[in-house]
């Protein structure tokens, strides 16, 4: 399904992928090939993701010239969960097909909504024609819905281990044994990465920890997301109420009992290499009943590595629980990886050892905006803040061009690392929580188009 040409602009830059100096060019030397590269990817897909071209049209634009030009064609994150709420409340299939539709570079086929079962199998029916679409968690609110293509997949198993490598130091030799400390959300971009860590860290002489909680289905998601609403507005059956409760306590005990069975597995697995993942709050609480048991740094292998996704979700935690994680599992800090991304982007940016800052790999081009997301704020030498937004050129099965919730701080010069590229510093922090709300100046306009379309 790619369109990528050969020797063309966005080719050029996305086949550095496996480079080890695709994080030094630095923005000046890459600026005009960034810019022939988001205009093939523009004169390619306006005519064929309806969104786009409706945002184009409206723009006046008809050719991506300089880095201005791009951004009345950046779409707010919040463009993938602008569809009607009752489509997936009420379980309209077809509708929300319609509306996945106007976001995609393939068309979606047409859906029966009776054959249908729930948005599980909603989401393997697409999967099936090529359109794989990952959920974020829509714990609080709506889930946003990303489709990707088969290239896309292909791409995330070869991207995230290399970045990985980068970041970490840590070489891809398949002598690991991966833990995973937290249950994992099942949607296709996480199963594509999952194989691929697999197949770069895990040893073939062993099986990878599963944490035994069963995986996290969008449909199970959704189900408590409309009970919680239910339960808010008063609407709820008690017959509904009565097995929301029972999923909740059986989950919550689910996870209760996981600690102590992974703590065990990690205990005997102690004298061999490991690699753990998770979220701070699951690898605190495992930490914590390894230490109970007895054990404690002295007792793991020095060579053990750690990858950690998200922040504390609002997690309460003491002040030392990373270097209590650390030390529990005898962590090097040059084994620690951690990364920057967004769930609207398919590319990582690695945090570097020695500046500690998150660097951004030459095919994804960062456009930096004021805090209503309208205009590009002057690309200079040092370091500026403003409200995060980016052009993924590695994207096939939807446009590239997102605007970020995200306030970060970039810096256009080298890095205390020696890399020349762009680099943020470790200081993310996101505009709702800044602000108690966001508002970005084209969020509305957008999803009044999108509301049209579907």
């Amino acid at each position: 399904m790619a369109t990528v040409v050969e020797n063309s602009a966005v080719e050029r830059l996305t086949r550095l992928v496996d480079a080890p100096d695709r994080y030094d060019y630095s923005a000046d030397d890459l600026r005009a090939l960034q810019i022939e590269a988001m205009n093939e990817r523009f004169q390619d897909r306006v005519g064929r993701i309806k969104l786009l071209k409706l945002r184009a049209e409206e723009a006046g634009i008809t050719e991506i010239r300089s880095l201005e030009d791009v951004v009345p064609l950046l779409l707010p994150h919040t463009a993938y969960k602008s569809y009607p709420e009752s489509f997936l409340m009420e379980e309209k299939w077809d509708k929300l097909a319609k509306w996945l539709d106007s976001v995609s570079t393939y068309r979606v086929p047409p859906m029966n909504a009776a054959e249908i079962a729930d948005v599980d199998d909603w989401i393997a029916r697409l999967q099936e024609s090529g359109h794989h679409v990952s959920c974020s968690s829509g714990t609080t609110g709506k889930s946003a819905m990303l489709v990707a293509s088969d290239a896309d997949m292909e791409w995330c198993k070869r991207e995230a281990p290399q970045a990985y490598a980068w970041g970490s130091g840590v070489k891809l030799d398949r002598s690991r044994r991966m833990f995973a400390l937290a249950p994992v959300a099942k949607v296709p971009r996480n199963e594509a990465t999952g194989e691929a860590y697999t197949a770069a860290l895990q040893d073939p002489n062993s099986e990878r920890f599963v944490y035994p909680v069963p995986p996290i289905t969008v449909g199970s998601l959704t189900q408590m997301v409309v009970a919680r609403k239910k339960i808010a507005d008063g609407t709820i059956l008690p017959e509904e109420l009565a097995e929301f409760e029972r999923i909740s306590a059986e989950r919550a005990q689910a996870v209760e009992d996981a600690v102590g069975i992974t703590a065990k597995a990690l205990v005997e697995a102690r004298h061999d290499k490991l690699h753990v993942t998770g979220l701070w709050k699951g690898l605190y609480d495992v930490a914590k009943v390894v230490r109970e048991m007895g054990y404690s740094a002295k007792d793991f292998n020095p060579e053990n590595s750690i990858y950690v996704g998200g922040g504390l979700k609002r997690a309460k935690l003491p002040d030392d629980y990373r270097e209590f994680v650390y030390e529990t599992f005898n962590i090097s800090p040059t084994r620690n990886y951690q990364n920057y991304s967004m769930q609207e982007l398919q590319s990582g940016m690695p945090r570097c050892q020695k500046g500690g800052r998150y660097h951004l790999p030459v095919w994804l081009v960062p456009l930096i905006l004021d805090k209503s997301g309208d205009n590009l704020l002057p690309i200079e030498q040092g370091e500026y803040e403003g409200r995060a937004a980016f052009f993924d050129l590695s994207l096939d099965g939807r446009w590239g061009g997102v605007i970020s919730g995200d306030k970060v701080s970039i810096d256009f010069s080298p890095c205390a690392c020696g890399a020349k590229g762009p680099s943020i510093r470790d200081n993310v922090m996101r505009f709702a929580d800044l602000d108690g709300d966001d508002k970005i100046g084209c969020a509305g306009t957008v999803d009044a188009y999108v509301r049209g379309l579907s």
